[in-house]
């Protein structure tokens, strides 16, 4: 009986011990079926996800598209950036490291907590730059000092270089580190220390010079600290801006004005090509790269001649006596009157209880247009303007550009002021009154225009009454910028004739308002017109106590000088612009500096030599 019960419980043992076999062959071969399927069918999907933890993408920065002039000379590049930079986990003491490096190359307490902040904000293994745009002999202290500066490596970069400073500071503009309002979508920007376009043409064009980034594919461990580089793909440079400019005569344009304050405009009344566009007092745009310091900056913004404006675009002003073609060609193509048309000028008019005087205190006596013209006469034109009225100026202004932005490649252009009855009550709720009128026929009252603006307005009529508009880049990579039609404004050949040749003899009659300043080489003359603009109304008490000379007056109160021409007479293709602030009047002050413009872009004769071409070929360079 006992041996029964011992062969039931063996069987029993024995069918639990196979099930158990069973069970754990079935786990086993689960297990190395899942493994198998992990690391065999699996294998590549897991082998990229390991790569991804251990491999890191990094970008690249590219090298910024360099800004030429239309004979290749170069106005923006780039060269090397000496600079130090600071790991901070390779230093048990970063402000001592800091202070160690300081009297090694001098930087102020600002810029020691500003990298202090940089530091706070990254992991410690990131660099962060301390110091950059070093001498070559601050760089080699630095590398002779390596091993009493723990954390600190000696570096070498590329940073943007303006090799032409104030001279051009506003048409070119500068680049500076990316502000958190101007992040986008493109990951350059998330580069530390990336600079972009602030302004000028570096802004107008930012995204073209940007580039392409490269990218490098390096080892990390497990903190994100680069062990090796696997792979490097450099980045695309961005694209080469070629400008209508010529540096030559750019510079003479600066160097003219002088100390004076103001703006000078050369351009081809044909095309619209601007060949100088100053304006003065400049600044050097490399320092907002390299950082200003919170003085500099100050000075800058509170220096009343306002080195910050772009005058020749942005600044506004009262044209004056130049706007007196304006209204000449509205009296005319109205046919309300003609060139022969006759006013007495005694050297003052009345409108009401009002008086309204000529410049010259004794009158001019019966003049025609023409006359008008070369003597600048303001009581003609007075007159003119009550018969035309200001909505049919200020539609004759619209033809010629004024009053609106010409649409040039750079930011921060500025419309200026043609007023009309229309305007007037939109803006102040108010009737225009005739004595506005009046002032406005000689470019004073509301009238506000640029230089470039004016500018434009000479060349359309030098040009033969052509809409042409002004541009400054030629190409931009391989897409050329063409000039296109420019249409005709409608003037009638005879008005345009009668106003030219008025503009001549301001400049070759001996009675002329700008003769002593006439070029007097043969084939070379111009033809022009001045203009006094006031920055204050004269009282009648000043002129009865008689108005001091503008050079005892503050700077600030004395009159604006402006001239305006063209030249050859003979064929016209160059068109200037001129104004000097402050500089008393136009035959003084802006017409000696725009006779030198005319008579070099003569002599240079920009437009007759070959240009740089898209493709990196140039022609002669300049003079």
């Amino acid at each position: 009986m006992a041996s029964d019960n011992e062969t039931g419980r063996y069987k029993t043992l024995t069918r639990r011990t196979a099930m158990l076999a069973g069970g754990q062959l079935t786990i086993v071969a689960v297990l190395v079926g899942r493994m198998y399927y992990l690391q065999v069918v699996e294998s590549s999907q897991y082998q990229m996800m390991a790569d991804e933890n251990r491999i890191d993408m990094r970008l690249l920065p590219p090298l910024r598209g360099r800004i030429l002039d239309r004979f290749g000379q170069e106005l923006a590049s780039n060269r090397q950036n000496f600079r130090a930079i600071l790991i901070p986990e390779q230093t048990d003491e970063v402000e001592q490291t800091l202070d160690a490096l300081a009297r090694v190359v001098p930087f102020d307490d600002h810029q020691k907590r500003k990298v202090l902040r940089e530091i706070a904000r990254r992991r410690p293994f990131v660099p962060v730059t301390v110091v950059e745009n070093l001498t070559w002999e601050q760089f080699a202290a630095v590398n002779v000092h390596g091993p009493e500066l723990s954390g600190i490596q000696p570096e070498v970069g590329e940073t943007r270089y303006y090799p032409y400073a104030d001279q051009l500071a506003h048409v070119i503009g500068y680049v500076a580190a990316v502000a958190e309002n101007e992040v986008d979508d493109d990951p350059l920007l998330q580069l530390p220390g990336f600079r972009i376009g602030k302004n000028g043409i570096e802004r107008a064009f930012d995204k073209r010079l940007r580039g392409t980034a490269g990218s490098s594919r390096v080892e990390v461990n497990a903190y994100g600290r680069m062990i090796r580089e696997l792979q490097r793909r450099e980045g695309e440079s961005g694209d080469e801006v070629i400008m209508t400019l010529d540096m030559g005569l750019q510079r003479f344009a600066y160097d003219a004005m002088g100390q004076e304050s103001g703006a000078a405009v050369v351009m081809d009344v044909h095309t619209g090509e601007v060949l100088a566009l100053a304006s003065t007092p400049g600044f050097d745009p490399n320092l907002f790269n390299t950082g200003l310091s919170h003085a500099e900056w100050n000075a800058l913004r509170s220096n009343e001649r306002n080195p910050l404006i772009n005058k020749p675009i942005a600044g506004l002003y009262p044209p004056g006596s130049t706007f007196k073609m304006m209204t000449a060609l509205a009296g005319l193509e109205s046919r309300i009157v003609t060139a022969d048309h006759p006013v007495f000028c005694s050297g003052v008019t009345s409108l009401g209880n009002h008086e309204f005087h000529c410049w010259k205190k004794e009158g001019h006596g019966t003049v025609d247009m023409l006359g008008a013209l070369e003597g600048s006469c303001d009581l003609y034109f007075y007159d003119v303007a009550r018969r035309v009225g200001i909505d049919r100026i200020a539609e004759m202004c619209g033809r010629f550009g004024l009053g609106r932005p010409t649409g040039i490649e750079l930011p921060n252009e500025r419309a200026g002021i043609i007023p009309s009855t229309q305007w007037k009550l939109q803006t102040m709720g108010k009737s225009w009154q005739q004595g506005e009128t009046l002032v406005a026929g000689i470019g004073q009252g509301y009238i506000t225009t640029t230089p470039l603006q004016l500018a434009q307005m000479v060349s359309r009529i030098a040009n033969g009454g052509h809409a042409v508009s002004p541009r400054l880049v030629r190409s931009a990579g391989t897409t050329e910028f063409s000039t296109g039609a420019t249409p005709s404004l409608g003037i009638s050949p005879a008005n345009l004739a009668t106003v030219i040749e008025g503009m001549n003899r301001v400049t070759n009659s001996p009675t002329g308002t700008a003769f002593k300043k006439r070029i007097s080489e043969p084939g070379w003359e111009m033809a022009g017109k001045t203009g006094t603009a006031q920055v204050r109304r004269i009282t009648m008490a000043e002129r009865a106590a008689g108005v001091r000379k503008q050079e005892d007056k503050p700077w600030i109160e004395r009159h604006h000088a402006l001239f305006v021409g063209f030249a050859p007479v003979s064929a016209p293709r160059y068109a200037v612009a001129v104004i000097v602030e402050h500089g008393g009047s136009g035959s003084g002050a802006a017409a000696p500096v725009a006779r030198d413009l005319l008579r070099e872009a003569q002599r240079l004769d920009p437009l007759s030599r070959q240009a740089v071409s898209p493709s990196g070929g140039t022609g002669s360079g300049p003079s």
